[in-house]
């Protein structure tokens, strides 16, 4: 949520970074809400001065053993009247309320502007493109063809856009999300969080996932919970209302979860294999920084996604979304995008984001400084997207005779095996 003083100041700032961003946003509207609100605040003070003097004048009057009936009648028609403009009041505050929710962040001053990812800017790349003396095939069949993938049976359980991992499948899903966390827990100094998979509309709309991408998420009606569309969506909220303390920041949480998305929309794009289910595991990286740190620690915090890209010798780019491409919390975001040999692209595997101040106000999230609380910043990220690190591993690794190469680093999660092979008939 941006702060309401930001667009009573600097109007025509929020209005170009709205434009940049395409948001459908009548700012007038929204200011003439915040103009009205105050007015009625305005008057409501003077009406409640009045009624103070009233009613001091009855008192006096009693004291003094006159008629107060006029000040009586007084007294009635004032309280009247403030109670139908406090009842106005509320109801123009909840107005103003829920259209500052849809209102997205403003860019960083550093962020492309540009309309969609055709306007992204690469920053840098890593990693050689493997080139293969054979024909290569695609994570579906390769995962079909030694057993570890059954899209199939999945579609018999839940319907499309699942998979079922068997076997060094599964084992390579949950090496993966061990050597994440251990990466992150043991060298980058994260403190693991296993949280609720379940959680509120008011946690929802602490992260920014409410009201906006309600079409997005599944919701379950009779208790009003959401399954988690991402980890980010629970750890923002962990410290929800509460005063930090400044000694304690910069707090650095990390979390395994399944992810789980409907998808709204994007029926018809990616929808062969893993690329784009409705349930995918994730581990995500999440800070609350001071806002003079923030900046500093967004690279930090993207350098942690990458160094397990690094670890499993997988080629990426990094790239900065444009201001039409950027995610509705974030001010500034960097893409980390691996090199799948099946799609001959590369595809996007993490999202590191500064949300500065944005959650925090609507998470009501502060930390003391100067005595004076203040708003914290908070960061987030992907380190990485499990399923997709599967695709990448499958396709990278693949071998000519359809077994996959296990990358060093995750060889003693998997109990020592060097590869992935087709099971003997």
């Amino acid at each position: 949520m941006l702060d309401i003083k930001l667009l009573r100041e600097s109007p025509d700032l929020v209005r170009e970074a709205l434009k940049n961003r395409n948001a459908d946003v009548d700012l007038d509207a929204v200011l003439q809400l915040d103009t009205t609100r105050r007015q009625l605040l305005h008057e409501v003070e003077q009406l409640r001065a009045q009624q103070n003097r009233a009613s001091q004048e009855i008192a006096d009057a009693k004291k003094a053993k006159q008629d107060a009936a006029d000040q009586i009648a007084e007294m009635r028609a004032l309280s009247a009247r403030i109670k139908e403009l406090d009842e106005r009041c509320k109801g123009v505050g909840a107005e103003l309320e829920a259209q500052l929710l849809l209102i997205p962040n403003i860019p960083h001053e550093t962020v492309p502007a540009g309309t969609d990812e055709s306007d992204n800017r690469l920053e840098r790349t890593w990693g050689g493109i493997p080139e293969f003396d054979f024909e290569i095939k695609d994570h579906i069949e390769l995962g079909e063809a030694l057993g570890i993938l059954n899209f199939e049976c999945a579609a018999k359980l839940s319907g499309a856009r699942f998979c079922l991992f068997r076997g060094a499948g599964a084992r390579l899903e949950r090496a993966l999300i061990n050597f994440m966390l251990d990466t992150h827990t043991e060298e980058h100094d994260y403190v693991e969080i296993l949280p609720p998979f379940l959680v509120s509309s008011e946690t929802m709309q602490g992260s920014g996932q409410l009201p906006k991408f309600a079409s997005e998420a599944f919701h379950i009606a009779e208790s009003d919970l959401w399954l988690v569309p991402t980890a980010e969506v629970p750890l923002t909220n962990i410290h929800r209302d509460e005063i930090l303390a400044e000694a304690d920041l910069p707090l650095r949480y990390t979390a395994y979860t399944p992810c789980f998305r409907s998808e709204a929309g994007s029926y018809g794009k990616d929808v062969r294999g893993l690329l784009r289910n409705h349930q995918f595991d994730k581990v995500e990286l999440y800070k609350f920084t001071k806002p003079e740190d923030s900046w500093e620690e967004l690279e930090k915090l993207t350098g942690h996604a990458e160094s397990i890209l690094q670890r499993l010798g997988l080629p990426y780019r990094v790239v900065t979304l444009s201001t039409g491409d950027l995610g509705f919390s974030a001010a500034k975001t960097y893409d980390l995008e691996v090199w799948l040999p099946g799609q001959n692209t590369y595809r996007e595997i993490s999202s590191c984001s500064n949300c500065t101040d944005f959650q925090a106000r609507r998470a009501n999230i502060r930390y003391r400084a100067d005595k004076k609380p203040q708003f914290v910043h908070t960061l987030n990220g992907s380190g990485l997207a499990v399923g997709r690190t599967v695709i990448a591993i499958l396709e990278n690794y693949q071998q000519a005779d359809g077994s996959i190469e296990i990358p060093p680093a995750l060889r003693s999660y998997m109990g020592g095996r060097v590869k992935i092979e087709a099971p003997d008939d």
